[in-house]
């Protein structure tokens, strides 16, 4: 089946110019209600920021494994996450696929990191690749406040205020990825991929795509898997589960999946653009009336922990580590 997914050009969104906020609103209820994914044109990012984001990256993955693994993904969910270290919910095969993690730079004075709040801290720098860190540190403050001028939009298209989501996002979980998939083998199963079937943890996530393609999109009406190939200067947008949840479904969690079959190296940035830790996501503030709610309240990161709980190796291997010092006490 043939299908596309929309472009939402949101230059009136963040020029403030009048009735943008419900134009842009009602074109994002339409995509969220129907295919859960769209692009959004004129979103702000600058050019020369992605492009060295994207050399950043590809320098640091080209590296020798053992120079990454001295900033192997701690605790903080900060770092690098090598070949095989994710395993998606119901899938057979690890993802082909390598990532570096950031998020919000807080230092250990910060009263969230003194407090322990998981996944809360300083990113894992490499010393090594010296141009990771001014990159990814632009791309960082840029792509948030793409994201944050879109979910003004999100608010409006749910019949809240504008305002709604920026009192959850003080602190926002906010990751961004630097991601790299080899090329598919040839000869590979058919449940082996670059990123296997899932919906996105989260509240929303911008994707910046390099030129290969691959990324696959199940479209909600038919059930088929559609391509949402790169459009040049756009973001892929799409809903996460916690959205879903927080709108008590009116909006789609899409699964989406990678395979590179395009025989070069492929290369995207991720950024999941979530809400504070502790921020309550409940469908009734949403106006879900008590007897339709389908949900119960969640702390944004108790959500996302357990996830990453069951997807990443690291996080077992903490567990496990755990377990055994509990043990040896």
């Amino acid at each position: 089946m043939s299908a596309t997914l929309p472009v939402i050009d949101v230059t009136a969104l963040r020029a403030g110019r009048a009735g943008a906020l419900e134009e842009t609103g009602a074109a994002i209820r339409a995509a969220c209600t129907g295919p859960g994914f769209f692009y959004i044109s004129g979103h702000g990012v600058p050019e020369p920021v992605i492009e060295a984001a994207v050399a950043a990256a590809a320098g640091f993955f080209r590296l020798p494994e053992a120079q990454k693994r001295r900033v192997a993904a701690n605790k903080l969910h900060r770092g690098w996450h090598a070949m095989g270290g994710a395993l998606m919910e119901g899938a057979r095969h690890a993802d082909r696929k390598e990532f570096f993690s950031l998020g919000l730079e807080l230092p250990e004075s910060d009263p969230a990191v003194r407090a322990g709040e998981p996944l809360r801290g300083p990113n894992q720098w490499p010393d090594f690749a010296p141009a990771m860190q001014p990159a990814f540190a632009d791309y960082f403050h840029e792509i948030g406040r793409a994201g944050a001028s879109l979910l003004s939009a999100v608010a409006v298209s749910l019949g809240l205020s504008p305002e709604f989501f920026a009192a959850h996002y003080r602190k926002p979980l906010q990751r961004t990825q630097a991601i790299y998939y080899p090329p598919q083998p040839a000869g590979s199963a058919a449940d082996e991929f670059g990123l296997a079937p899932h919906t996105d943890f989260g509240c929303i996530t911008l994707l910046w795509q390099d030129n290969n393609g691959g990324l696959q999109v199940r479209e909600r009406q038919s059930g088929d898997w559609i391509e949402a190939p790169p459009l040049p200067g756009t973001l892929v947008v799409n809903v996460g589960d916690l959205l879903a949840r927080w709108s008590n479904d009116r909006f789609a969690s899409t699964p989406h999946r990678v395979l590179n079959r395009s025989g070069r190296e492929r290369f995207s940035i991720a950024t999941f653009y979530d809400p504070d830790f502790g921020a309550t996501v409940d469908p009734r503030a949403l106006g879900a009336p008590e007897a339709e709610a389908l949900y119960e309240p969640v702390t944004a990161g108790a959500h996302i922990l357990g996830r990453f709980d069951r997807a990443f190796g690291y996080r077992k291997a903490l567990a496990t580590q755990a377990a055994a010092a509990g043990g040896a006490a």
